[in-house]
């Protein structure tokens, strides 16, 4: 069942119709193959793929009565293929038709997914280059730590992204691998050229050597790389949560015109794109378990991996892409609002600026533990009063003006010396 929220071309690929044909694609590039190396007469290849077609409601009808879907499939393909029928699937298992044909589906799906993070990616640097310069308060523990830029999170984002991308090439090329060996993989009854010439027509690597079936560390991969980019998404999300949050609200999701947050509060607006993401990343990480407990299976091969797999790919590659395409959007439209980013900044009354201070008395020969005290004792002066300030104590502070004179204190309290590297980060980033 193709979930309600997947998107026309993903969920096309997980259609029974083009199941069916990614099965027809292999059984017609093994025929190829075999007609190449003369094990099948080459006209009788000409005249199957001319009439070869399936129809899949015929194949579900005889599955009732044979309790197998590849020999359904050619059973009703035989049907419309006639006496050349007898050439389909020959020496061959079925595995060699499913992971073939499976590796075809992921990768028509991992095409997606990578114009899918293309997309995501071009708007990450459009709103890096947009906030690039936009002075906000960096975060540890949740709690203010130093300045920074808005634009840095979107460039951190950005490079994140980029690694996935990489990574999701990886998997792409890893799970893009056939076999046409036989019942156990032995070529017992083709030879190796045929699968050599067949993953070819396909595109295909031979997998180097197979059971069965293809190895499904090869899955694992593959579904591991979807986890790990849902799990970037959730970390945007959580932080996009973070910011709308009505005491920080330096970001937050737009709210369209008639739109409704609460079915009894008239007021509220709530993250619940971004909650929507984080939830459905979960599953893109359970579903990953799942495909690495699918690596074991009993000597040559069982079949407990396939019902996991009828499900996992299907909903990984779909719940992925609905992800990235609803995140996109989020983002290039995201109400950011720089006033209550410096109204933040101010809210300690200075505290964000101790780190300096403290090195600035180093710098002049204090050791590094009794700089950080005599810093350390004016700012849980200001955590604990309302009505203090951080370099208000400071230019009054009898010990440390023995050190640092006005103008190196005024110094330690400038913006400028923590966003002076933003164009260098930018350029490790993006390039020129």
């Amino acid at each position: 069942m193709i979930p309600r929220y997947s998107r026309p071309r993903m969920a096309r690929i997980w259609t029974e119709e083009n199941k069916f044909q990614t099965w027809l694609e292999v059984e017609l590039a093994a025929l190829e193959a075999m007609a190449q190396h003369g094990l099948v007469p080459k006209e009788a290849v000409g005249q199957i793929r001319e009439k070869a077609r399936f129809d899949v409601q015929r194949i579900e009808e005889i599955e009732v009565q044979t309790r197998h879907d590849v020999i359904a499939f050619l059973t009703n393909v035989a049907e419309y293929v006639g006496d050349e029928g007898r050439y389909l699937h020959y020496a061959l298992t079925s595995s060699d038709i499913l992971d073939t044909a499976n590796a075809l589906r992921l990768r028509q799906a991992a095409d997606l997914l990578l114009e899918d993070l293309d997309l995501m990616m071009a708007v990450l640097k459009d709103r890096a280059l947009e906030f690039k310069h936009t002075v906000c308060i960096g975060r540890s523990h949740g709690i203010h730590a130093e300045p920074m830029t808005f634009g840095l999170k979107f460039a951190l984002w950005y490079a994140e992204m980029k690694r996935h991308r990489e990574r999701l090439l990886r998997a792409r090329a890893v799970v893009s691998v056939g076999k046409f060996s036989g019942a156990v993989g032995t070529f017992a009854h083709l030879p190796p050229a045929i699968e050599e010439t067949a993953c070819a027509l396909l595109n295909l690597t031979p997998a180097p050597l197979a059971t069965q079936v293809i190895q499904r560390d090869r899955y694992a991969e593959y579904f591991t790389t979807l986890a790990l980019i849902g799990g970037s998404l959730e970390k945007i999300a959580v932080e996009i949560r973070h910011l709308q949050r009505t005491e920080v609200r330096e970001a937050e999701e737009f709210f369209r015109a008639g739109q409704k947050g609460s079915s009894a509060m008239p007021h509220k607006r709530n993250p619940v794109l971004s909650e929507n993401i984080t939830g459905l990343s979960r599953l893109l990480r359970g579903n990953a378990l799942a495909a690495m407990e699918n690596m074991v299976l009993w000597h040559e091969r069982d079949i407990s991996h396939s019902s996991v797999e009828r499900i996992i790919a299907p909903d990984s590659t779909i719940l992925l892409d609905f992800m990235l395409g609803r995140l996109t959007g989020l983002l290039k439209n995201l109400l950011v609002y720089p006033d209550n980013m410096k109204k933040n900044l101010e809210l300690t009354r200075g505290l964000i600026f101790s780190q300096r201070l403290m090195l600035e008395l180093v710098r002049k020969g204090i050791t590094r533990e009794d700089a950080y005290l005599m810093v350390q004792g004016p700012a849980m002066r200001v955590w604990q009063a309302e009505n203090l300030d951080f370099p208000s104590l400071i230019r009054q502070d009898a010990e440390i003006a023995k050190h640092l004179t006005k103008e190196e204190i005024d110094a330690v309290f400038a913006l400028s010396e923590y966003l002076k590297h933003v164009d260098f980060l930018f350029q490790r980033v993006f390039g020129d």
